[in-house]
């Protein structure tokens, strides 16, 4: 019986170092204007959303047709930084978001893969080392240990077979 492959994919030597490279060119880049809040601070700041980023674009264009308004404890310029510091990051934000997504999907495919293929060597291991094949009991009995929790019916079937066979 064939296992079914969720996902057949394999990246060259060059093509991990070009994304590692990328990866590094982009942390260069950002290092000295990002921010990284502890979880407790992420509570604490918020997102705009759709309706609250229009509502920040009209302050904004109120703030350039009425100057004089402005309060005197705001200061425009940080104000329009932020705005326009914003509006770089976001579209490079979304695809960066969407690159994550993408290699989060194919790593959880190939986790899966990964794992069924190791269960399935495991089983198989399981029931010949129940056999009594030659070599098997060492084997069963390491990678038994991943699962603590269950009886190894196997391990004791098998040491007094050996006993017997002894005597």
């Amino acid at each position: 019986m064939t296992m079914n492959n969720l996902i057949s994919t394999e990246f060259s030597t060059q093509e991990v170092d070009q994304i590692k490279q990328s990866i590094s060119t982009i942390e260069k880049i950002i290092s000295s204007k990002v921010i990284n809040l502890t979880s407790e601070e992420r509570q604490l700041y918020g997102k705009l959303g759709d309706k609250t980023e229009n509502w920040v674009k009209k302050v904004g264009e109120y703030m350039e047709q009425k100057p004089e308004l402005v309060p005197f404890y705001l200061d425009k310029k940080e104000f329009d930084k932020d705005v326009k510091a914003r509006e770089d990051i976001i579209p490079i934000l979304r695809r960066i978001t969407s690159v994550y997504e993408s290699l989060d999907d194919t790593s959880k495919l190939l986790s899966t893969d990964i794992y069924n293929a190791a269960i399935a060597y495991y089983r198989n291991i399981k029931l010949i080392s129940q056999q009594n094949v030659a070599g098997t009991t060492n084997i069963y009995k390491d990678l038994s240990s991943q699962f603590p929790g269950r009886s190894s019916t196997v391990l004791e079937e098998n040491k007094e077979s050996d006993a017997n066979n002894d005597q």
